[in-house]
């Protein structure tokens, strides 16, 4: 109180201005002098990271994001710097457990980074839970289902199944979601993706020890169907060289070489289709950034106002842009390796309907349309394997959109507008399903040879 002194300034134009807002912020604490300043132009870094210009978002005509506030929640830094997050577990797990009773909950804010997350994900896991990063390791490489059940069966007899699950409440979140990752490669390896790990029929097809692990994780990060893609790619990539200075995590998983920090090919050979699809949903994700941007500024917007036929021309940019994006990745997926097994996970995925990347769900949140008009009961359907703020965020989007969708049933410039970015989201998704077939193809055929 008497040593503390905050000031803050916060200038901004009208909502309807095209001024961007600007605010700063100064805290004064024992000595110690901080300032903060808001996002730059529109909330846009510098960088457009492979997205050409003309498709990312002007700053004259898009609002910048929410302020985020000067001090970062708690739990974004949860195992302090980021050379302790691999410190011994021993050590740190009386301050995780504090840590996790603590930390305070704030609003998602996917104009600053998506869906990805705040840091990038965890390379190694350590202490007791080096073992589960060596069952994935195994599991994600064999030959078979049975191999992969083998290995789950051979870790339950040695009490490693066991041990971990005591272990799960010591975990900080970030780490409670690598290991999340690491158990979602296990279970579609198993062939146990479909399943409810606290359903009782799931005791008579997985392990026991194993369900209980997974259970317990589940529980950690408040997430029950996270055995999908949004966890199996966007918390397994690693930049392949680290970068030299701090940038956004959105800019570094644009421009610098990804690998799969779990490996479905083995180490030594080329990446698998199945590593490559992957790796590109996490890159696809990064350049849809300004696709969020996009929603938060329809978000509201009477159809009637100026500004929204010029964000929907901007949206339509973007989504070329993503779908450019994915076709440039589709040659090096198809000449990519791939085995049975890698083809059998990759089915038991699509079986599930848990390969929609959140971008496209982002998109048509705000379009109303997929490939085909999703039923209610679809939309959510593919929304459960995301976690809960972000299936917060798409419901708020499907709200607050719900004004600028009315074009679809009117005549004009604007609604051209709006059903050319119908169009263009359409063809996005069909891009994405040709990729997703790609990687499911067999490398070669009988009738392939012949001809």
């Amino acid at each position: 109180m008497g040593d503390t002194a905050i000031t803050k300034t916060t200038t901004a134009g009208s909502a309807s201005a095209p001024g961007p807002a600007s605010a700063t912020g100064t805290v004064t604490t024992a000595g110690q002098r901080v300032t903060t300043a808001g996002p730059g132009p529109g909330g846009i870094p510098s960088g457009t990271g492979g997205i050409p210009p003309s498709a990312a978002p002007a700053p004259d005509a898009t609002p910048g994001p929410p302020l985020l506030p000067a001090a970062r929640r708690a739990d974004a830094h949860p195992d302090g710097p980021a050379n302790s997050a691999d410190s011994a577990d021993s050590a740190n797990s009386a301050n995780c457990a504090d840590s996790a009773l603590t930390t305070p909950i704030t609003p998602h804010d996917p104009c600053a980074h998506g869906f990805l997350p705040e840091r990038p994900p965890v390379r190694s896991l350590i202490g007791t839970w080096t073992r589960l990063d060596t069952m994935a390791r195994a599991a994600a490489i064999a030959p078979d289902r049975e191999a992969a059940v083998a290995l789950v069966e051979r870790a339950r007899r040695a009490g490693e199944l066991a041990a971990l699950r005591q272990r799960v409440s010591r975990l900080s979140l970030r780490n409670a979601e690598a290991a999340a990752m690491r158990v979602a490669v296990i279970a579609v390896s198993c062939g146990w993706c479909g399943i409810d790990p606290q359903a009782p029929a799931a005791r008579a097809v997985a392990d026991e020890a194993f369900l209980d692990l997974w259970a317990a994780i589940a529980h950690r990060i408040d997430h029950d169907q996270f055995v999908a893609l949004p966890t199996l790619a966007l918390h397994n990539w690693a930049p392949e060289r680290k970068p030299r200075r701090h940038i956004p995590i959105d800019q570094l998983a644009r421009t610098e070489s990804l690998v799969p920090i779990v490996r479905w090919a083995p180490e030594g050979q080329p990446l698998s289709r199945l590593d490559r699809l992957m790796l590109a949903a996490t890159r696809l994700e990064a350049h849809g950034i300004w696709l969020f941007r996009l929603a938060e500024t329809l978000a509201g917007r009477s159809p009637d106002d100026s500004s929204t036929p010029t964000a929907l021309r901007r949206l339509v940019r973007v989504q070329h842009a993503l779908r450019g994006q994915l076709l440039a990745e589709s040659a090096e997926l198809s000449a990519a390796p791939a085995t049975p097994q890698q083809r059998a996970v990759l089915g038991a995925l699509v079986a599930q309907s848990a390969l929609e990347p959140p971008v496209l769900q982002a998109a048509d949140a705000v379009l109303g349309i997929g490939a085909r008009r999703l039923r209610e009961g679809r939309r959510q359907l593919l929304r459960r394997h995301l976690p809960a703020q972000h299936r917060a965020w798409l419901s708020a989007m499907d709200r607050h959109c719900a004004p600028v969708r009315t074009l679809a049933h009117r005549g004009g410039p604007d609604a051209a507008v709006y059903r050319e970015a119908q169009e263009s989201l359409i063809a996005l998704r069909r891009t994405y399903t040709a990729l997703v077939q790609a990687a499911a193809r067999p490398t070669a055929t009988p009738l392939t040879r012949a001809a």
